[in-house]
């Protein structure tokens, strides 16, 4: 069953997602549902091992708190920007990382990029830091201190890191 079902949730999401933009008809079933199969089918080589969440609800409370800050976070670039140059101070910063596995530590990198007024740029090949750059840089350990404490810290949790 798992090779012709490797990852059923997600055949049931693509099938819904395939409905939901194309509208329903038993066309768009039919095809929604084939691709709902095939792409598990070929993407399930490449996604084997890796960490898995352990915390569906923390998970949940996680991105509704990325969502909250992702909104925030525009309203305070929108309002630098519409702000004289004078009250931009951009900087970089390299933030010392706990997370030492590949997917957690790119749900991090990912979740800082996603925040405007923020962009992950690299991670140091021993994956010691991730590089981040700030479109404006009041103070690099309250900022280091928040990326821990608000998305680090619960990314642990989540995948049991």
């Amino acid at each position: 069953m798992k090779r012709i079902f490797p990852m059923p949730i997600h055949s049931l999401m693509l099938t819904l997602v395939w409905l939901l933009l194309n509208g329903w008809s038993y066309g768009q079933l039919f095809l929604g549902l084939f691709l709902g199969l095939m792409i598990p089918i070929v993407a399930y080589p490449y996604v084997r091992g890796h960490t898995s969440v352990k915390k569906p609800l923390a998970m949940l409370v996680y991105l509704l708190l990325l969502l909250w800050d992702i909104v925030v976070a525009n309203v305070d670039v929108a309002r630098r920007i519409l702000m004289p140059n004078k009250h931009l101070k951009p900087g970089w910063i390299a933030y010392p990382l706990s997370l030492q596995e590949d997917f957690p530590a790119t749900v991090l990198a990912s979740s800082i990029s996603l925040t405007p007024g923020t962009v992950s740029v690299e991670f140091a090949e021993d994956m010691s830091c991730l590089y981040i750059h700030v479109l404006h840089l009041d103070n690099e350990t309250s900022l280091k201190a928040f990326i821990a404490k608000r998305y680090e810290q619960p990314l642990k949790e989540i995948f049991g890191c």
